[in-house]
Protein backbone atom coordinates (compact mmCIF):
# COMPACT_ATOMS: atom_id res chain seq x y z
CA UNK A 1 0.00 0.00 0.00
CA UNK A 2 1.39 3.53 -1.10
CA UNK A 3 1.58 6.52 1.13
CA UNK A 4 -1.00 8.26 -0.74
CA UNK A 5 -3.60 5.46 -0.12
CA UNK A 6 -6.22 7.45 2.03
CA UNK A 7 -9.75 6.56 2.64
CA UNK A 8 -12.34 9.06 1.91
CA UNK A 9 -15.68 8.88 3.65
CA UNK A 10 -18.55 11.79 4.17
CA UNK A 11 -19.92 12.28 7.66
CA UNK A 12 -21.26 15.13 9.90
CA UNK A 13 -19.85 17.20 12.33
CA UNK A 14 -21.55 16.78 15.89
CA UNK A 15 -18.49 18.51 18.30
CA UNK A 16 -16.25 21.48 17.73
CA UNK A 17 -12.80 21.19 19.96
CA UNK A 18 -10.16 23.26 20.58
CA UNK A 19 -7.17 23.73 18.31
CA UNK A 20 -8.84 22.93 15.08
CA UNK A 21 -10.53 19.42 16.28
CA UNK A 22 -13.71 18.22 15.42
CA UNK A 23 -15.71 15.29 16.38
CA UNK A 24 -17.59 13.64 13.15
CA UNK A 25 -20.00 10.77 12.95
CA UNK A 26 -19.18 8.95 10.04
CA UNK A 27 -22.70 8.62 7.48
CA UNK A 28 -21.96 4.99 6.24
CA UNK A 29 -21.23 3.11 9.28
CA UNK A 30 -22.07 5.44 12.35
CA UNK A 31 -19.42 5.82 14.11
CA UNK A 32 -17.38 8.66 15.44
CA UNK A 33 -13.90 9.73 14.68
CA UNK A 34 -11.92 12.25 15.97
CA UNK A 35 -10.43 14.77 12.47
CA UNK A 36 -8.28 18.10 12.54
CA UNK A 37 -8.69 20.77 10.14
CA UNK A 38 -6.19 20.24 6.58
CA UNK A 39 -3.50 22.82 6.28
CA UNK A 40 -5.52 24.33 3.12
CA UNK A 41 -8.86 25.24 5.21
CA UNK A 42 -6.78 26.62 7.94
CA UNK A 43 -5.00 28.76 5.36
CA UNK A 44 -8.03 29.99 3.37
CA UNK A 45 -10.12 30.01 6.66
CA UNK A 46 -12.92 28.01 5.85
CA UNK A 47 -15.14 28.21 8.66
CA UNK A 48 -16.66 24.78 9.82
CA UNK A 49 -19.61 24.64 12.13
CA UNK A 50 -21.59 21.83 14.04
CA UNK A 51 -24.15 20.35 11.53
CA UNK A 52 -21.97 20.62 8.41
CA UNK A 53 -21.76 18.18 6.08
CA UNK A 54 -17.95 17.26 5.61
CA UNK A 55 -15.59 15.07 3.71
CA UNK A 56 -12.40 13.07 5.72
CA UNK A 57 -9.82 11.83 4.65
CA UNK A 58 -8.12 8.81 6.56
CA UNK A 59 -5.00 6.52 6.57
CA UNK A 60 -5.93 2.78 6.10
CA UNK A 61 -3.46 2.16 9.34
CA UNK A 62 -5.33 4.31 11.79
CA UNK A 63 -9.38 4.25 11.27
CA UNK A 64 -9.83 6.41 14.54
CA UNK A 65 -8.31 9.41 13.50
CA UNK A 66 -8.48 11.70 10.23
CA UNK A 67 -8.25 15.16 8.30
CA UNK A 68 -11.11 16.91 7.36
CA UNK A 69 -10.49 18.15 3.95
CA UNK A 70 -13.83 19.70 2.34
CA UNK A 71 -16.93 21.07 4.03
CA UNK A 72 -19.91 20.95 1.34
CA UNK A 73 -21.75 23.77 0.30
CA UNK A 74 -25.12 23.92 2.20
CA UNK A 75 -27.71 25.57 -0.66
CA UNK A 76 -30.63 25.98 2.27
CA UNK A 77 -28.21 27.86 4.47
CA UNK A 78 -29.54 31.85 4.24
CA UNK A 79 -26.81 33.35 6.79
CA UNK A 80 -23.87 34.53 5.41
CA UNK A 81 -20.64 33.13 7.32
CA UNK A 82 -17.50 35.36 6.91
CA UNK A 83 -14.63 33.45 6.15
CA UNK A 84 -11.87 35.78 8.51
CA UNK A 85 -11.19 39.05 10.59
CA UNK A 86 -12.23 42.26 8.51
CA UNK A 87 -9.84 43.74 6.06
CA UNK A 88 -8.33 47.05 6.88
CA UNK A 89 -8.72 50.09 4.61
CA UNK A 90 -5.74 51.82 3.21
CA UNK A 91 -5.76 55.30 3.44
Amino acid sequence: MAKEDVLRFEGTVIEMLPGGLFQVRLDDSEREIMVYTSGKMRKRRIRTLVGDRVTVEMSPYDLDKGRLVYRQKDENASAYRPGGPPRRRRR
